[in-house]
């Protein structure tokens, strides 16, 4: 019996396998620096953050066509279902494509066909959430919000991803404005890299209804009084944070703490095919590290649910679905 979860922090191009790199690349008549599958996988090893992302940007050139998109996301969609995934609200970066001369139409077109059809092949409903660079001018991303809503296309929400230290939530307070005077959802990575002003200023400035990472809290006494008490969502990646150094171990890892002290904390896998592991394999890894009890389990699970912008009833049933698991499997390991 699978854990019914909700992924709220999942970048649809970091579910782009290396296979499928090198497929379609060859497919679509793309050069990559790494013509072997052997020495793409040797790339895979990072120090930090942009070390990531300067492969990770380097891969996306493979995808071209509305078709490619249609099929990574289908590709993750039947990965997560395997994972209990019953919700997403899937992350992709408008920037990364535009900037190569992908329209809009093209990525979000391919996107919203394969959610479709997932959720009638595997029950996964869906929410699409356009998350903007933060290395990138503000201003960028303002215009193409103001695309994105006046061309109509569907998205959720926004948010804030990419390289966070030196590029403070503050610079994207008037694209936030904007977006929630539009009725989008707001969303944004903060405390990963950065420090907890990140976070406060996500918080106050940005108005976010979640915070995506957010470990570093942990640091400020008064600003995790104040999670607690908000009941603020912190969308936490295992396996990412150990890859990306931010956490040395996953026996270091912060989430058992986080736990005790009350945090809305929640377990998601962020860029699964760069970081070793789908969703599943996060809840396994902190349960091999740290060790999680079966109320442990049900309550990262709930926490998902509850902070994902599904309505009502739809979070109760996932709710009870996980009670029902619980009360099936017991309160214990």
């Amino acid at each position: 019996m699978k854990l019914p979860v909700a992924e709220l922090h999942i970048h649809l191009e970091g579910t782009l396998e290396p296979e499928a790199i090198l497929r379609l690349a060859k497919q679509n008549g793309v050069t990559l620096p790494w013509p072997s599958l052997e020495q793409l996988r040797d790339q895979y090893d990072f120090s930090n953050l942009q070390s990531f992302l300067d492969l990770f940007y380097t891969n996306l050139a493979v995808l071209r066509t509305r078709a490619d998109f249609h099929e990574i996301t289908l590709a993750y969609l039947r990965r997560a279902e395997a994972s209990g995934v019953r919700h997403v609200e899937l992350f992709f970066d408008p920037q990364a494509h535009l900037e190569r001369g992908i329209g809009l139409g093209e990525v979000i077109g391919g996107i919203r066909e394969a959610l479709r059809e997932g959720e009638e092949r595997f029950g996964i409903t869906h929410k699409l959430i356009a998350c903007f660079w933060r290395h990138a001018p503000a201003a960028s991303a303002m215009e193409i919000l103001r695309t994105l809503l006046a061309e109509g296309h569907q998205i959720d929400g926004i948010g804030l991803d990419s390289s966070e230290l030196g590029y403070p939530p503050a610079l994207f307070r008037a694209v936030f404005d904007y977006a929630r005077d539009h009725g989008l959802h707001v969303v944004a990575h903060a405390g990963e890299e950065g420090p907890p002003e990140y976070i406060v200023q996500a918080l106050d400035l940005l108005k976010v209804e979640r915070i995506d990472h957010g470990i570093r809290c942990l640091e400020d006494e008064g600003l995790v009084r104040r999670l607690v008490s908000e009941r603020m969502p912190l969308t936490v990646c295992p396996l990412s944070n150990v890859r990306l150094r931010t956490v040395d171990t996953l026996a270091d890892h912060p989430l058992k703490e986080m736990l005790v002290r009350g945090l809305n904390v929640s377990i998601h896998s962020d860029d699964p095919a760069y970081f070793g592991g789908y969703l599943d394999a996060n809840f396994e890894a902190v349960d091999r590290e740290l060790g999680l009890t079966n109320a442990e389990r049900a309550t990262l699970a709930r926490n998902s649910i509850e902070s994902s912008f599904l309505e009502e009833p739809a979070k109760s049933r996932l709710c009870a679905e996980v009670d029902f698991w619980l009360s099936a499997v017991g309160r214990d390991r």
